[in-house]
């Protein structure tokens, strides 16, 4: 069994770093009431915190029964057939997956299904995943 930890998700971090701070900041000086500063930062801070604890609680695991276990916090925890998948490829898609850092790849199983992840060493992701299904086309490699 080997178990990837998913990159750190920076960019999105620093996003939301600004977007509160700055919303944060605004309300101040447009003299907004202190419960309203004081509320907002607090929903913020609560957003943050969990977007922090998604970022190191998620991880991806290769067990020798032959399964792809994806753990993302409290909020996903699913299992995956690794003979099932037929492509890993990178991807700049923005849609919600457990896969914290926007450095993401994709993962096609069957005709239409598809699994977002971003394991922090992608390459040695990949070697393991093919040894455990050969046939998984490899499309990192450029």
């Amino acid at each position: 069994m080997k178990t990837y930890k998913s990159k750190f998700g920076f960019k999105i971090i620093l996003f939301l770093t600004v977007l509160f701070g700055g919303v944060t900041m605004f309300m101040y000086y447009q003299n907004e009431p202190t419960e309203a500063i004081v509320s907002f930062g607090g929903i913020s801070l609560i957003v943050y915190a969990l977007s922090l604890y998604l970022n190191v609680s998620t991880n991806y695991t290769i067990t020798e029964e032959g399964v792809l276990k994806v753990k993302c916090g409290f909020l996903y925890n699913k299992n995956f057939d690794i003979s099932a998948i037929k492509s890993v490829a990178k991807t700049n898609s923005m849609m919600s997956s457990p896969a914290p850092s926007m450095d993401r790849i994709e993962l096609t199983f069957g005709k239409f299904d598809v699994l977002i992840i971003s394991p922090n060493d992608q390459n040695a992701f990949v070697k393991e995943l093919k040894k455990v299904n050969p046939q998984i086309e490899n499309k990192l490699i450029n």
